[in-house]
């Protein structure tokens, strides 16, 4: 029998602060984090809504990328050791992420034939903080980096949970972060016809509701530290599973077979059955593909008393930060005694939430949607 996969430290950075407080106060105010940017609308003389991570961290950590990685990973240590965790003798660490330190990538193209700082040029390379954490705290497990785009955080945490369960690490740290939403990068999703600027979030992203336009283009570096020894957690990791739909790079498959069987694949690695799962928090970026894969998903698996939800028209959607900014979301939503759901703008779902509420016993099912066709559900038990 494997053992109890507990969540059991959180850390965050997100546009709404620095600190997993910034982050529960901002969902729990129901006041989307975006502000409307100087430099993002149709052209760079107009503004456009976008959520950045304000400046902060420690200077000496490097980058704003750096900064917000270790000030959200040692936020989690430092909460876990307050819930009674103390680490084992081999810490893993999973860092995850898509573009990684993107603004110095782009500092370095700008430079052309002209030669960086040393320092510089080494603290752009992704594995730099993760080694200066490790240095840091001692932590001799192993480390990697991941990326499943936008279900990368479902992915990590699901990586830690079989590092946990084969016995290769006593206890993992999981990381994500994207400070991608530069300038090229939101205008090129807006091409997509995915990442709204022009309108407030409330009125672009309605996920499961009618007039859903897309999502908010935000950031995110948000950690957790995972553990199957006894301490005060916030969750317990029943399990999960991840496939693949193998159908396109960008648009999700009109048959969503391979994002059902991720769930109910998800059901069975965590011996629980569709009955026992009381919340749906949704991938729930506000796109019309998304919303179809995802209603067909709860119609297909959940009874009628299961109810959806997704934070995205609060928070935005951070890409490669996006999933575990929601699954901390749900462990924070546990503890202080509301689930944070936005209130809906528009005819939606007879399932959709109707705005926050306090939780109800059962479990919840996280699922994640990478662009290119990555699918990842994870299943959470809270006390």
């Amino acid at each position: 029998m494997r053992s109890k996969t507990d969540i059991c430290g959180i850390g965050a950075v997100t546009a709404y602060g620095w600190g997993r407080e910034s982050l529960w106060e901002g969902l729990a105010s129901g006041v989307p984090c975006a502000q409307f940017t100087d430099g993002f609308g149709e052209t760079p003389d107009l503004p456009g809504w976008v959520a950045h991570i304000a400046e902060g961290g420690k200077a000496r950590d490097g980058s704003l990328h750096a900064r917000a990685l270790l000030a959200a990973a040692r936020e989690a240590i430092e909460d876990a050791g307050s819930r009674g965790w103390t680490p084992g003798r081999r810490v893993g660490v999973i860092s995850g992420g898509v573009r990684e330190d993107l603004r110095t990538w782009d500092r370095l193209t700008e430079l052309g034939e002209q030669l960086m700082y040393r320092r510089e040029f080494i603290g752009m390379m992704p594995s730099t903080p993760i080694a200066t954490l490790m240095s840091e705290f001692g932590f001799h497990g192993p480390s990697m980096a991941t990326s499943a785009m936008c279900a990368t955080g479902s992915a990590a945490v699901l990586t830690a949970k079989m590092w946990l369960d084969a016995d290769m690490a006593d206890d993992v740290v999981v990381v994500t972060t994207d400070l991608s939403a530069t300038r090229p990068m939101v205008r090129n999703f807006v091409h997509c016809g995915v990442a709204i600027t022009d309108v407030p979030p409330l009125e672009a992203c309605r996920p499961f509701q009618e007039g859903t336009k897309g999502f908010t283009f935000s950031e995110a570096a948000v950690a957790v530290v995972l553990t199957q020894r006894k301490t005060d957690s916030y969750a317990t990791l029943r399990g999960g599973a991840m496939t693949h739909e193998a159908h396109n790079a960008m648009a999700l498959d009109p048959d969503s077979t391979s994002a059902i069987e991720a769930v109910t694949g998800a059901l069975e690695n965590a011996a629980a059955a569709p009955s026992d799962v009381r919340y749906l928090n949704a991938h729930g970026t506000g796109t019309k593909l998304c919303h179809r894969t995802e209603s067909q998903i709860l119609e297909a698996v959940f009874p009628h008393e299961t109810g959806i939800y997704s934070i995205k028209p609060l928070t935005g959607h951070s890409q490669s930060g996006s999933a575990l900014t929601e699954i901390a979301a749900i462990c924070l939503a546990a503890e202080r005694d509301l689930v944070p759901a936005p209130k809906p703008v528009a005819d939606g779902h007879p399932q959709l939430l109707d705005g926050p509420s306090r939780p109800e016993s059962g479990l919840t099912v996280k699922t994640s949607i990478g662009m290119g066709g990555y699918v990842a559900a994870v299943v959470l038990e809270t006390p």
